[in-house]
């Protein structure tokens, strides 16, 4: 046994193992070879050295892999929560907190519920909806998951409202992000890339809502508007576009398959609702694809979707609608489209694509909805022109990487 002071707390290596048992060997071996190394204790202080180096390695792999289950449990979809109307009242201090956004439809509050960061939307019901349904709708809506979603936590029914809460998304609305009333020469969305990524997220949600969300055949978003859609810095230099209201029309009662999609009441915001759909009130997944053929057209052109301008012709103002005025743009022939583009991209865009996605926003906002295309076909296009610009940007250096302030100026 080795008399070395160092070596006094290492184990007694046993007698060396015979060489018709290898597979035993391999670590008291290198005990017996500091055991014959006894001169030189440097030897044994290496081979201890070496065994805590393999208890931190585990150890170390042991913590990795619970951060590893943390992280997935987080990225797992969560049971839809059913709301106790009292903690609806203490995420928004009684109703009486400041309000996130209001109109005359809704109205939401940004607040904690159950630790996490919410938006509480307070919609009134079209129809009675009892718990048994609400469970039973939440749990199929909650369960839908995609990255161009704002995803759904859960309800309360109170009376004839309807709560709803979503996780909150840091960003601003397309709207805001497009028309700055304190400098309108400034825009989030400074790049084709940008509002080419745009169109891309909006086109892959509403194909997502349309085709896979799982609730039935003909799953309605029915609010697609530019306020409805949150511009998000996914990461560095890099923007992302969100729908928000997922699962109200089916939540709150808009919609109903018993009656065609029929609504009991018609509201709408102006210039987004298909005219069949002010006619009739019947509500279609193909007023969804008129909705985005509008916001694909105020994407280009930055314009708001509905204005009033002074027309000396008539001495007084009329309304021009964005839709007018693409139709008038693609009427006009070359250079037409180019002169109605955003002139706040200064002319870097291809031109080409351009003039093919104004040609498939007016196609999506066609009079006639069997003439409209599905949010399918559209979303192969979009992604084919999105990789069209791509390859066009990389040609002519353009950088796509991008920081910008989310904040007002």
């Amino acid at each position: 046994m080795c008399k070395s002071k160092r070596s006094t707390d290492m184990i007694t290596p046993r007698r060396r193992c015979r060489s018709s048992r290898p597979s035993k060997c391999s670590f008291n071996s290198s005990k017996s070879s500091s055991n014959d190394s006894s001169s030189d204790p440097s030897s044994s202080t290496l081979n201890f050295s070496s065994t805590n180096y393999y208890h931190n390695s585990n150890t170390s792999s042991v913590i990795n892999s619970s951060s590893s289950l943390q992280t997935l449990k987080k990225s797992l979809p969560e049971n839809p929560h059913i709301y106790h109307l009292s903690e609806i009242c203490a995420a928004t201090n009684n109703f009486l907190a400041k309000k996130f956004t209001s109109s005359s439809a809704s109205a939401s509050w940004r607040g904690t519920i159950r630790g996490k960061d919410v938006i509480i939307f307070q919609r009134k019901l079209r129809r009675s909806l009892d718990l048994e349904q609400l469970r039973e709708r939440l749990s199929v809506i909650c369960r839908s998951h995609h990255s161009s979603l704002i995803k759904l936590l859960g309800a309360c029914v109170s009376g004839n409202c309807g709560y709803l809460v979503y996780e909150h998304v840091s960003g601003a609305n397309l709207a805001d992000c497009l028309r700055n009333p304190r400098n309108p020469s400034f825009t989030v969305l400074s790049t084709w890339l940008s509002r080419m990524q745009v169109a891309t997220d909006l086109a892959h949600g509403l194909d997502y809502i349309h085709n896979f969300s799982g609730l039935h055949s003909n799953v309605i978003h029915n609010h697609v508007k530019s306020s409805s859609i949150i511009v998000s810095e996914e990461k560095a230099g890099s923007l992302c576009a969100k729908i928000c209201h997922f699962g109200t029309a089916e939540l709150c009662g808009e919609v109903s398959g018993n009656e065609s999609g029929k609504v009991n009441k018609i509201e709408g915001t102006r210039g987004y609702m298909a005219p069949e759909f002010q006619a009739s009130g019947v509500v279609t997944q193909k007023c969804d694809v008129y909705a985005f053929g509008v916001v694909v057209l105020e994407l280009l052109s930055g314009e708001e979707v509905l204005k009033f301008v002074f027309d000396e012709g008539i001495d007084g103002y009329r309304r021009v609608s964005v839709v007018d005025k693409a139709s008038e743009a693609v009427a006009g022939g070359v250079g037409g489209v180019r002169k109605w583009v955003d002139r706040r991209l200064k002319d870097s865009y291809p031109v080409e694509v351009a003039e093919k996605m104004v040609v498939l926003g007016l196609q999506c906002v066609d009079e006639d909805p069997g003439k409209r295309p599905d949010m399918r076909q559209v979303t192969g296009l979009v992604s084919k022109m999105y990789l069209e610009s791509k390859n066009w940007a990389d040609k002519i250096g353009f950088p796509t990487d991008f920081s910008v302030s989310m904040a007002p100026r």
